[in-house]
Order: C-alpha cells, then structure tokens, then sequence
C-alpha cells in the first residue's frame, strides 16, 4: 500500500495520470466525433462537430494539466518519481527544470502533443469548410500522442510510458525500497547530463518539436482532400500551413547545429550523427513536397508527386521517433533514447498512419487529377519537380544509409555503415547540394508552361558565368580548391543561386512584391550552404602540436607519460602563467573560476605586430564538468569575428586532488602543512617595506606592515599582537596581492601563510627583525613539473556567420511567403 512509504507526494501524480488519461479520452472522444461529423450527409446537424470541439478542447486542457502537475513535482524535487530522479537534481537552476519537461522520452512526446494541440485549435477557428475532416485526423494522431503518455499495461502489453511513475515501481528490485522510510535515503536525483545544461536546451527542442508537430498539418489537408474526394480544393489553403512547418523545423535543426557549435566539443556543428539525420528527413521531402504543391497550383501538373512527398513528410515525422525513441540506434548515436518498452508501439505509430497514406493513395489514385500534357522542358514547373525529385533521393540516400541497423535487425542481415562515414555523407549530399543550389537559380529564368528558350539561355549563361568567375577567387582564397571537386561545385551552385534569386529579389523591390519571399527564402539557403562549406572545409587548426605528442604530466609515476585520447597533433598542453605560441597568438593559461557545477578554464589570448605591440587581447573561458556518470565534459568558448570564428575547448585536465581534511587545513594556516612537499624548498628573504623579492616567473613588492590585522575566525584579544604583510605580486604582466600574517599570543608564535595559487606561490611571514627594521618573508614556490596544467584545442572556422546569417534570412523569406499564401485562401 502507497501509505506504508514516508514522505512521498502522490497527489500531484495521482492528478498529472488523471489528466493524462483525460487527454487520451478526449482525443478518443473527438476523433470519433468529427469522423461521424464528416460522414454524415445531414449538413444542417452540426452536434458531431461541436463534440469534437469540446472533445479536442478537454484534450488540450488536460495536456496543460500535465504539464502543471510535471512541473510542480520537478520545481519541488519530489524525488519518488522516476521522471524527476532520472533527469533534475537539486542544484538546477529554474530555467533547466524547466527544460527536464523535454529531457526524457514521455516529456518529449508531452511537448510534442502540447504543440499538436495548440495547433488544433487554430484550426478549428481557422480550418471553415475543412474543419471536420482535416480535424479527424489532427485528433487521430493526438490520440496516438496521448497513447505515448498512459503507461500501462494491457494483456502483458505495455501501452506508453507514464512520466508520473513512482521511482520504487520503476525499480521494485532495489532493496531500498523494502524500507517505508526510503525517501530518506534519497537527497538528490541523477541531475541532468552537463552537455543539456545550456540555454539552447531550453530554445531548441520546443522549437524543433513545434515543427515536427506542424508537419501533420498539410499532412492532414492531404488526407482530407482525398477522403472527401476534393481533389484540388485542399491545395491552397494547405500551402501557408507547408511553409510555416518547413520554417520551424529547418529552424530547429539550425538550432541543433548552433547548439552543437557553441556546447559541444566536437569541433563543428554538424556530425552525421544518425538521430540529427533522422531530423532532416521530414524537412528535405516537405520542402520538395511545398513545391510542387505550388507547381500543382499553378500549372495543373505533378499532383500525385504532391501528394506523395506531403503525406510522406508526416510519416517521416514518426520514423524519426521511432529511429530516436525506441532504442534501435542505441549503439550508433550519442542522442538516441535507450528503449524503455515503447519499441513496438511506437512501430504500430508509424505502420498506421503508413496504412493511412497508402490506402487513400491507391483507392482515389484513379481519380486523381492527372494532367494528361507532358510539362514542357523548358518550364519552370518541370525543373521545380526535378528539384523535388533530388531532395527526394538526398532524403532516400539518408534513410537508407541512417537505418542499417534497422535493415540489419529486420532481415537478420550484417551490413555495416561505410567506414569513413562522415566523408560519405559529405560527397554524397554535397552533389545533391550542388544540384539543388543551380535549380534554384535557374529555374527563376522559367516560366509556368512555357519559356523564351533563346532569352532563357542567354540569361542562364551570362549569370553562370558571372559566378563562375566569383567562384574562382573565393575557391582559392578560402581554400576551398584543396577539398574534393564536389565541394568546389556547391560553392559554384551557391554563388549562382545568389546572384539570380538578388536580381529576382531587385525586382520584386520595384513592384513585383510577391516574387520576394521565394527569392529571399533561396538567397537564405545558397548563404548558408556557402557558410557550410567554407568553415566546415577550411577549418583552421590553431593549436598545432609540432612535437605531435602530449604526456600527461603531474601524475603518479605510473600515469607518467600517458596521452591524452584524441588526436595530440591538435592538442597543446599549457602550464599556468606560461605564455605559449599559438597561430598568430600568445596564450597563456592564467586561471581558473567555479561556479557549481561549472569549472571555468580562463585562458588569456594576446596578439602582436611585427613590431612586438600589442594589437589584440581577450580571455575566452571554455567549461569543464565532472560529473560522476559521464566523466569530465567539457563545453567550447568561442570568440566571434566578422568574418571567423575562434573556437577553444579544453581536452584534458590533471587528475582532481582529494578535498584536505580538517586537520590538514589547520595546520596550513599555521604555515606547517604537509602540502610543503608540493613547493621547492622554501627561500626565506630578509626585506624591508619597498624592497623587491624575485621569483622564477616574475618579482614582489613589500608595499606595508598591517598591525591591526584581523585573521578569519578567530577572535581578538588585547593582548594579542598581529601584523599583515601587504605584499604586491607581479607575473606574466598580471598583478596579484597577498598577506601572510605573523601573530603573537601569549608566549606563542604563529604564523598565517597565504597561497598565490594562479603564479605557484605560498608566502609566510616568519619573523620579525626590529633592530634591523625588516621582516623575514619565506617563500615557497610550485616546481615547474607539478605546475597547473590544462590540455586545449583551438579551432578558426572561417565565414560561419554566413552559415548563421543565411539561416535568419531563410526564415524571413518564408515569412514572407506566408503572409503571401495567406492571402490567396478564400473565405468559405
């Protein structure tokens, strides 16, 4: 019984699982209710209709229900719920609780239904004649959605996964939870990985799941447009709804690869990961889908290729999930969920709506409207379907590739992945880039139907060769000629695009306004494919290792000569306070900061003219975490150019010193600790005030004689003497200050070091010298071999801010698309 535990707060999980159960009822309820509401002949009862309403409206409500009651337990660390144990710990700041709604599989599939919902609603305001069919099966997949979320089971048959359930149920075996009182036990849950603790995991997956939900709209106009046999009706007002979903899902994966650039510490922001390529599926195939609905729209040519590509994109959606979720690239992707019982639901998810698809696709394909006409070659609607057909193949050569381990276990089969994997992609999706970038320049010379061939050669050629001649220079310039001829084509297809989608663009600026979102959303794309290529292809090492080795120094005798994983012809180890050229730099390794659970890494960079001045200096701070599960962690610092970027990460770190007890610290207040065989032996120098001490890495300064000094935590008598050294310290062009304490109690004589721990230093004042009017400083200095030390790598990506900048003008082309389409759609 639940009251023989102690401590637990069932109530916010009893409520979450009553609105979760609520949300599937109302989506059950809805569902049924538009279907009878779309198949019945009686137009003047619209009772069906509005109980789908209030069906979908109960199932939209719940879903916030959910998410008030996740948040309560999160915000509240009410650890005897997996959900909040598994992914949040007390020390999470607000801001990344609020980010643990996404960190797992069932918050995920909660924001994703939470975003299906608000888009429901739109459209029943929005949808008119379309509201019932097209929201039969907007309720459909929210009642799969909901499904995700039950966490039961059903005949042995686990139905979804409950982020409500109780940590002692997810682990019955544990023997901690024999005992009533086992709360007690648990002060803290596992926290989140240290690589989600940045803002981009609070930006990116709403905005990624947000576009992956908005797929199932044109999805949904396309079912409904053959289900009710309206063939051609769905088109237009499906059209702004296929622009908005390419927007933000193409934004989210630009996130994702921002996020990538700025968190993670594998030098890029692309990787080939197979769950990011999962990502893109459903983007390249609506994307091709989005055009030729256009092509459709205005010429009357390629409707089942529409149809085909806009279906697709939403069954794409839910192979992604399944590719993420289900666990089946556990053992190829860094980002794929482990599986937590959901393998074949979320199977049956997919072959559903596939079973959907296919089924109206082939009953109604006979009456589609075909056009009986072959497209003109030189049209503008053929080559756009070109288009579409290679973003199909760049998106057929993904799945294939990304889903070996499902072929293998599938058909039992044994295929493995091409070895370099990454240079496969690259030449491979490089072509179709290099593809797509020309028809998009191109095919702004066309026209729907038919085309000035004479004219439209002229003006292909004259462009062509402009960028031609562009290309050339930049290709040597960056570098780019060094790369693989394919690369050097996409730069020649990305110049193209921009030259003729600016003058589309100058034009549209004279008067032909709605021209404007196309040829802005391309010049977008043909940025960032430029941007792409350069900074990816001409990265820059600037941490050159010429010994080609780092030895790992300051270890036990057995670790003693180790190096460090990674390539140590990109790495360079720094000691504290000793400048190091680096590419046009001096970096030197000045310090370090901690701000729970982050470890700063301060790594000062000057550079000089060939006159020795100094012409730049800045600190970048790359982040280190040691987290007990993953290792240490570490998180890029990046100093942004106009025209590059320079990227610094730390590798590799000396072995963490135990805490030192308490014993340990009185005595090294006390000037005796055994840390002294940590220090060379000890110098000591008889000084007076304004006299100089000099050391290996620099010299201080015996500025004053302090006599009323006050020494932390402990307590003052009259009769106690104490004196402060003020002593200024001067290293590497870096100033810093100590004051060593020699005081007088009674009879007894003690003394107060003061460690300078950035320059290696500990300093006592242990005597006093009257007759002579001097002091006696000794001091203590860190030998170079047991110096702090970090390992780093240092990067230079050239053009990345095109790669960014492109992304921001994309985006605005399809706003302006949008506002355009929007105003196409008739009232009905």
């Amino acid at each position: 019984m639940d009251k023989a535990f102690q401590g637990e707060h069932l109530l916010p999980g009893h409520l979450g699982q009553f609105f979760v159960i609520l949300s599937f009822g109302g989506a059950l309820l809805s569902t049924l209710s538009y279907y009878f509401a779309t198949t019945n002949k009686d137009l003047a009862d619209n009772s069906w209709q509005r109980l789908g309403r209030w069906g979908f409206i109960i199932n939209a409500l719940s879903i916030v229900g959910v998410g008030v009651c996740l948040f309560y337990i999160l915000y509240n660390h009410y650890f005897e719920y997996h959900y909040a144990w598994s992914y949040t710990s007390v020390n999470l700041p607000v801001y990344y609780l609020v980010s643990g709604f996404w960190n797992g599989q069932e918050g995920g599939f909660l924001l994703w239904t939470f975003w299906q919902g608000v888009l429901g609603m739109i459209l029943i305001w929005k949808a008119k004649s379309w509201e019932k069919p097209v929201m039969t099966v907007m309720a459909f997949s929210q009642l799969w959605l909901a499904s995700m979320l039950l966490g039961i089971e059903i005949f042995g048959a686990k139905i979804g996964s409950s982020p409500f359930l109780l940590l002692r149920k997810a682990m019955a075996d544990a023997p901690i939870f024999s005992q009533p009182n086992y709360l007690s036990f648990i002060k803290d849950g596992q926290g989140m990985n240290p690589l989600l603790q940045n803002y981009w995991m609070v930006i990116h997956p709403p905005t990624l799941f947000l576009g992956l939900a908005s797929v199932v709209v044109p999805f949904s106009y396309a079912v409904a447009g053959l289900w009710q046999r309206k063939y051609k009706e769905w088109v237009v007002p499906a059209i702004p709804y296929a622009l908005f979903a390419c927007m933000i899902l193409g934004t989210g994966v630009v996130m994702g690869s921002l996020w990538a650039y700025e968190s993670l510490n594998f030098g890029g922001f692309w990787a080939w990961d197979p769950v990011e390529n999962a990502s893109i599926f459903p983007w390249l195939i609506l994307v091709g889908g989005l055009h030729v609905l256009i092509v459709y729209k205005n010429s009357g040519h390629s409707y089942f290729t529409a149809v085909f590509l806009v279906l697709a994109s939403f069954i794409l959606v839910l192979y992604q999930s399944f590719l993420a979720r289900s666990g089946i690239l556990g053992d190829t992707s860094v980002h794929s969920f482990v599986d937590n019982g959901l393998f074949w639901h979320l199977v049956a998810f997919v072959l559903v709506f596939l079973g959907l698809a296919l089924y109206l696709i082939i009953s109604r394909y006979k009456e589609m409207p075909i056009s009986k006409k072959d497209e003109e070659t030189y049209s503008r609607e053929f080559w756009m379907f070109v288009g579409a057909i290679f973003l199909g193949l760049s998106c057929l050569h993904l799945i294939l590739v990304t889903s070996i381990p499902v072929w293998n276990r599938t058909f039992g089969t044994k295929l493995a992945p091409p070895i370099d994997l990454v240079e496969h992609y690259n030449i491979i999706q490089a072509s179709f880039a290099m593809v797509i970038t020309v028809l998009t320049g191109f095919t702004q010379f066309l026209k729907y139907k038919k085309t000035d061939t004479a004219r439209f050669f002229i003006s292909t050629l004259v462009y062509l060769l402009v960028a031609v001649l562009i290309t050339v220079p930049v290709d040597y310039f960056s570098g780019l000629y060094k790369l693989h001829f394919v690369f050097q084509l996409v730069m020649l297809g990305s110049v193209y695009s921009l030259l003729v989608n600016g003058k589309v663009l100058i034009d549209a600026l004279k008067g032909k306004f709605k021209l404007a979102g196309s040829a802005v959303a391309h010049i977008g794309f043909g940025l960032m494919l430029a941007g792409a290529i350069i900074a990816a292809g001409t990265r820059g090492l600037v941490s050159v290792n010429e010994s080609g080795t780092v030895a790992i120094a300051g270890f036990d005798k057995s670790s003693q000569g180790n190096k460090i994983s990674g390539d140590s012809h990109e790495n360079m180890m720094i000691y504290k306070n000793e400048p190091v050229k680096m590419g046009p730099y001096m970096v030197t390794y000045v310090g370090d900061s901690t701000s729970e659970p982050d470890h700063f890494y301060k790594i000062d960079y000057r550079r000089f003219d060939d006159k020795g001045k100094m012409i730049e200096s800045f600190e970048l701070k790359p982040k280190v975490q040691l987290n007990d599960k993953m290792g240490m962690t570490s998180s890029p610092d990046t100093k942004h150019y106009l025209t590059h970027d320079l990227y610094t990460h730390v590798t590799a770190l000396p072995q963490p010193k135990e805490a030192p007890t308490a014993d340990a610290q009185a005595a090294a207040a006390h000037g005796d600790a055994n840390d002294d065989k940590n220090y060379d032996p000890p110098i000591p120098h008889e000084i007076a005030i304004g006299d100089t001490i000099r050391f290996r890495e620099g010299y201080m300064v015996l500025r004053a004689l302090k006599k009323e000094t006050a020494i932390q935590n402990i307590p003052m008598t009259d009769s106690d003497v104490a004196i402060g050294a003020k002593i200024d310290i001067v290293s590497n062009n870096k100033n810093y200050s100590a004051e060593p304490v020699y005081m007088i109690r009674g009879k007894s004589v003690f003394d107060f070091s003061r460690t300078v721990d950035d320059v290696g230093l500990k300093l006592r004042l242990t005597r006093i010298i009257p007759e002579k009017n001097k002091v006696e400083i000794t001091v203590y200095q860190q030998p170079e071999n047991k110096k702090p030390w970090v390992v780093m790598r240092a990067l230079d990506f050239p053009f990345i801010n095109l790669l960014w900048s492109g992304t921001l003008i994309m985006i605005f082309g399809f706003l302006l698309s949008i506002f355009r389409r929007n105003k196409e759609i008739k009232p009905v």
